[in-house]
Parts: C-alpha cells; structure tokens; sequence
C-alpha cells in the first residue's frame, strides 16, 4: 500500500488548506459561538464548498458528483479540522452521501444527491441513543402499519440534526435495524438543538408516531446494520482526518509559543523538558498521519483489513488529539487556559471528537476482535 498522496489529493489539499485559512479561521467559529447563531455554520461558506466539488467526493458521476475517494476527502477534512470550521461536511458529505450512495434506491438517489452535491440539501445520521458510540444496540421502533410504518423513540447526538433537511433514522422493525429517510419537518418530529462544548451542531430528536411510506426504506428492510458499519467506517476515518488537522496545529501553534515566549532572557523553546515534550507531539502527529493514509487507502480500494485500519486510525487519532490539545494548553501556561486564546478550543474539540464514532477503548476492542482476539 502506498503511502504518499496522488497529485490530485495534494491539489486538494493545497487548496483546502488555503481556503480554510483564508475563509473559515477560528475567529469565525468564535463569532458563530457567541452570537448562538441558529445555523451554526455558514451557508455561503457551505456553497463555496460546494463549488469546489467537495461535497460530491462520494458521490458517483451520473448524479453530479466526482466519486474521488475518501482519500480525497480526507485532505479536506484535515484542512478543515486545522481550522475547527463549523461545516456539514462530516454529516453529510461523508455519512449522507455514503449512506445513500450505497443503500439508496435509483429514485432515493436522483432525488438526494443532485442536491446534496450543490449544497441544499443536509443529511444528518439519527443512530445514537445514548452518552456513548453504540451502532448496533437500536431502541427506537419502526412498527408495520399498512405499507408504511411508524416511527417512535428517541436520538442523541445528531450532528447537524438541528438543521438537517433530512434525517436518515436507524429503527429496530423487530428481527433489526432498518434505516428510513425522514423528513425532518415530518409531522411527530421534534428536535432540540445541543450546546456543545467544542461549538459543533448536534441536536437530540424525538420521534413521535412518525408516519413514513415503504419509500422511505434505504437500503433492504433489516440490512441497516451491515450497510451503518460500511458507511461508519468512511465516518470514522473522515473524523480521524479531522482530528490530525487539528493536532498538527495545536502542535504547531505551541511549537511557536515556545519559540516566541521568553524567560530568563531566552526562549522556553530552549528547555530541555519542553524540547521532549514538544518531540512526542511531534511523533505522535507523523505515526497518526500514517495511519489515516493507510486507512483511507484501503476503504477506497476495498482492501479487507479497511475495518480494522479505521479503528487503529480513529484510536490513534483519539490519543494524539488528546495529547496535543491537553500539552498545547499547559505549555501556554495561564494564557491558554483563557477563552481568550484559541489553544483552548483545540482542547474541547478533542473531547468531543474522541467520544463521536467510538472512543479509544471502543476502536481498540474492535481491532482486538478483528485480529482474532
């Protein structure tokens, strides 16, 4: 398996770094947080992006989109996550457009994609029900009535469900999970946007009586869970971009700290102490890299061990977030325990990146079962 990026992937990624910065710097996610914007990102943004072809990375030609490759998308993601920019990307770039591309009908996807691609449409994953990643315990009901069915039950945690157009439901119909498109206006539908710690969209969402048609179905009535874990994955290994992005600056911001702060007449970049610590973010940034790569590349290529590269590469990126936000604040000393300076909001993202799509011990346990343990 190659290690090293196609020219197209570096274009990408040179472009996306370069949009973000310019574009969508933290000061903007400060501006969202502070205003409770009722978006929470922005739309204009949201349609550069869109312009761009982002969106349509996972997305087949015949439908508008590219179908560049999660590998693609994960330059994106990793520039996004340097920047902390409040996006549907995650939602529905990668877990919409996965879900729908691969599970949907030809009339789901004539409907869904064109727009997804443009931009107008947001798609947000309603799975979790409880405080922790668990795709295939599924408490909320999907009953037969008719040719349709009902829906009833609640979710947690459902990135950007607060304003997505629809929601794609993961429902238990008695002998499992069975995935249905719901439309978020649907009647019996009641979402309560989250107010985050790291400022990302979520919602919790009831679902009361909701009626659906057999159209609403994606995918084979109780073949949600094979067709969740596929989509998952590309998930997970989108977030696991992001969160390299995101520790490579931390990283690199405290790097600069050191350089720039001064005691005792020189710089603190220049103790020993802090020269170690700064080596093993170093290290644990580059082997995080290589992990992502190698995950990306096998879900593209279909590789059998794709599962089990996702989850080494969300554990590892877990671990290195975590390091890097929590070193990046004590390095900074008092200053970077301020609101005032964004070394902080690293912090948070990390905690709130690692519990989304499974933990460290959630991803160790699984690559522990994949290897046959």
């Amino acid at each position: 398996m190659a290690m090293i990026l196609t020219e197209e992937a570096r274009m990408v990624r040179d472009s996306a770094l370069g949009f973000f910065r310019e574009r969508s710097p933290i000061t903007e996610l400060r501006k969202l947080r502070d205003s409770n914007d009722p978006v929470g990102f922005s739309r204009a943004l949201w349609a550069q992006m869109a312009e761009l072809g982002w969106t349509g990375f996972l997305v087949p030609e015949e439908y508008g989109g590219s179908a560049f490759g999660i590998a693609g998308l994960a330059q994106v993601m990793e520039a996004a996550g340097r920047t902390l920019t409040a996006s549907p990307l995650l939602s529905t770039a990668l877990l919409g457009a996965c879900l729908v591309s691969t599970a949907g009908s030809e009339a789901q996807k004539s409907d869904i994609l064109p727009a997804l691609v443009t931009g107008e449409r947001i798609l947000a994953l309603a799975l979790e029900e409880g405080t922790r990643h668990a795709p295939h315990s599924i408490a909320l009901k999907a009953q037969k009535d008719g040719a349709g069915y009902r829906l009833s039950g609640r979710k947690t945690f459902v990135l950007d469900g607060h304003i997505a157009d629809t929601l794609i439901v993961a429902a238990n119909t008695g002998g499992g999970t069975t995935l249905f498109l719901v439309p978020s206006t649907a009647s019996g539908v009641a979402r309560t946007r989250l107010s985050m710690v790291d400022s990302r969209n979520a919602a919790n969402i009831a679902f009361d009586n909701v009626a659906v048609g057999a159209d609403a179905v994606l995918g084979p009535v109780e073949g949600g869970a094979a067709i969740l874990d596929t989509a998952l994955d590309y998930a997970r290994a989108g977030l696991a971009a992001e969160m390299l992005g995101s520790a490579n600056e931390a990283f690199d911001r405290t790097v600069q700290y050191l350089k720039d702060r001064k005691q005792f007449g020189v710089a603190i970049g220049s103790f020993q102490a802090l020269k170690h610590r700064a080596a093993q973010m170093f290290c644990e940034v580059e082997v995080t890299r290589s992990a992502v790569m190698a995950a990306t590349a096998a879900l593209d290529q279909g590789g059998n061990d794709a599962a089990a590269l996702v989850s080494l590469a969300k554990a590892k990126a877990n671990q290195t977030f975590f390091l890097c936000g929590n070193e990046g604040v004590q390095m900074h000393g008092g200053i970077g325990m301020t609101d005032e300076h964004e070394i902080g909001f690293f912090t948070k993202r990390a905690r709130v990146a690692i519990a989304t799509f499974g933990d460290t011990v959630f991803h160790q346990d699984r690559f522990a079962h994949s290897m046959g343990y």
